[in-house]
């Protein structure tokens, strides 16, 4: 069987070949340029992008969609400014009836048809940047050109990588084959056809913080395969989504197709909506970012479904000794100021041996460590206007809770402090915290505190360092990991001990590449090795699972 030829698929082929060739080499490339720079974009293109995200406020969004019983509103912004957008809130039947209905015709289309599509929906999306990139900035909190570039620029890639590994996997077989095997007399002669079949629905469940990066692959993922996709945005960070959703219905309609591929599902306080739809039988397909007793209950219950989770983790770097002491309290204290903490990636457990470290400033004691770091910190909040550009706001009132917990536990080394927002009255900002605990301080650094805290844990030796490395993200996993050492076999050791637990290595980082940034096409994103993640973003096997190779045959 042989594709009927779709202009779309004609009009980005060249993008979707980079991209497939990216993913093989592994080396740098990016489809979407992360600088805002009206010199990229255009002089009137972040105006136009937050006039068009400012028409969104204290209205009902433009979504015309099945089964519409009642309009939700229900987020809250960390920069203190009224939202006030309702949604369409429809029910979990009607939605998925919607969704089911709209599959056999984008099955049927087949593998470069979806593919083209789907690179029309970036295309879209990308020309709304500055509005995707504003409503990402007032929902979660992230400062505006964070939220540009990794809720806009670098979430197209991450679909981008989506649809170029869903294609290579989708198209590894031939659509069709001639099979001819000699026997007595004629030959046995066969034509056979292989079908790429969807598995059903998809639910994405969205997440707060990044809410386009960590939704966009697996939308994109289960869309080029074939499946419908119903995304279920968080509460308090429904804008971003809604938007991604009104330009591919827009999309998929203009090519088509049933809009209905796409479909927004916004709940009620309390309704428990991503619950009802992940049980829900016709639901085949299920990802997932946050909480780890939520992915976990969705692994356990979700049976009908393949699930790809990622939830809380512990992220660890193993001080040893440095070249660059001055670059690497940098690097580190960068990495805990960006965002506040509050990505999944950024560094918790700082591990140092009680003893202190070689550097090439002479010999540092633990004490002298953290503060290199905390002060660090201090100078890039210490100036407000600068700071909340680098912190944005605080995303919700479990971080803050968080921040007075810790309060009663360890040695302070840089206490938290609120700074008050130069644009935004209502903005709540708090900077990172830094405490210093001993290595007998398990029950404290073992667990997740998520947002702007980190701890300095003294231990017996960087051997011991190690031990406590592999036991923390071995029982309770982690995104990412770091080290820094002169001495090479102190590299490989803590390399060793990254591949028995599972999770990607950075060493020695001192200059403009932070262990909490991930590059698409080139790095993974979790390794689905530990408990923190069940899944890689992106790999072969994030997409195979999504659909199925049937075959038909017939004699020739």
């Amino acid at each position: 069987m042989t594709e009927t030829p779709h202009h779309l698929y004609d009009k980005h082929a060249d993008t979707l070949s980079r991209a497939l060739t990216a993913i093989t080499e592994r080396g740098y490339w990016s489809a979407y340029p992360e600088s805002p720079s009206p010199r990229v974009y255009g002089e009137t293109a972040a105006a136009d992008g937050e006039a068009a995200f400012r028409g969104y406020l204290h209205q009902r969004f433009p979504l015309d969609q099945p089964g519409t019983d009642g309009w939700v509103a229900t987020e809250a912004s960390p920069f203190g400014i009224e939202l006030g957008v309702t949604y369409p809130h429809a029910g979990a039947a009607a939605l998925l009836a919607a969704a089911t209905a709209a599959l056999p015709a984008w099955r049927d289309a087949g593998p470069q048809v979806r593919a083209g599509v789907c690179l029309e929906i970036l295309a879209r999306l990308h020309a709304h940047i500055f509005e995707l990139a504003n409503a990402v900035q007032f929902t979660s909190g992230q400062a505006f050109v964070m939220a540009f570039q990794a809720g806009g620029a670098h979430a197209l890639d991450r679909a981008l990588e989506a649809i170029a590994y869903g294609y290579a996997e989708m198209t590894r077989h031939p659509a069709t084959a001639e099979w001819e095997k000699p026997a007595k007399g004629e030959p046995l002669k066969m034509t056979k056809t292989f079908h790429v079949v969807p598995r059903g629905v998809a639910l994405v469940v969205g997440c707060n913080t990044f809410p386009t990066w960590n939704s966009y692959p697996g939308l994109f993922a289960s869309l080029v395969t074939g499946n419908p996709v119903v995304i279920k945005p968080h509460p308090r960070a429904v804008l971003p989504l809604a938007v991604t959703v009104r330009y591919a219905r827009e999309v998929l309609a203009e090519a088509g197709f049933d809009p209905n591929l796409v479909l927004l599902a916004v709940e009620e306080p309390g309704e428990a909506l991503a619950s009802t739809l992940a049980l829900r039988p016709e639901v085949k397909i299920i990802d997932f970012t946050g909480s780890t007793a939520y992915g976990d209950w969705l692994e356990q219950n979700a049976r009908q479904a393949a699930v790809y989770t990622e939830k809380a983790g512990v992220n660890t770097i193993v001080v040893d000794s440095t070249d660059d002491f001055a670059g690497m309290c940098r690097n580190i204290g960068f990495s805990l100021t960006l965002y506040s903490g509050q990505m999944c990636t950024t560094p918790q457990n700082i591990l140092v041996p009680a003893a202190g470290i070689a550097t090439d400033q002479g010999h540092k004691s633990l004490d002298e460590v953290a503060a290199g770091i905390a002060g660090v910190v201090g100078k890039l909040t210490g100036d407000p206007g600068r700071a909340v550009e680098l912190t944005g706001a605080i995303v919700n009132d479990g971080v803050l809770a968080r921040l007075e917990d810790v309060r009663s536990v360890g040695e302070p080394v840089l206490e938290s402090r609120s700074v008050d927002h130069p644009a935004y009255e209502g903005a709540v900002v708090r900077t990172p915290t830094v405490v210093r605990l001993s290595a007998g301080d398990a029950e404290t650094y073992e667990r997740e505190w998520f947002g702007p805290i980190s701890f300095v844990i003294g231990t017996d030796s960087t051997a011991h360092s190690l031990e406590i490395f592999r036991a923390t993200v071995g029982e309770h996993g982690a995104l990412t990991a770091g080290v820094y050492s002169t001495d090479e076999k102190v590299l490989d050791a803590a390399e060793s001990a990254a591949l028995e637990v599972g999770v990607h290595l950075s060493c020695n980082l001192t200059g403009g590449v932070f262990v909490n940034q991930s590059a698409a096409f080139s790095d993974f994103h979790a390794s689905g090795a530990n408990p923190a993640a069940n899944a890689a973003l992106t790999d072969g096997a994030y997409v195979a699972s999504r659909f199925r190779i049937v075959q038909s045959r017939r004699h020739s």
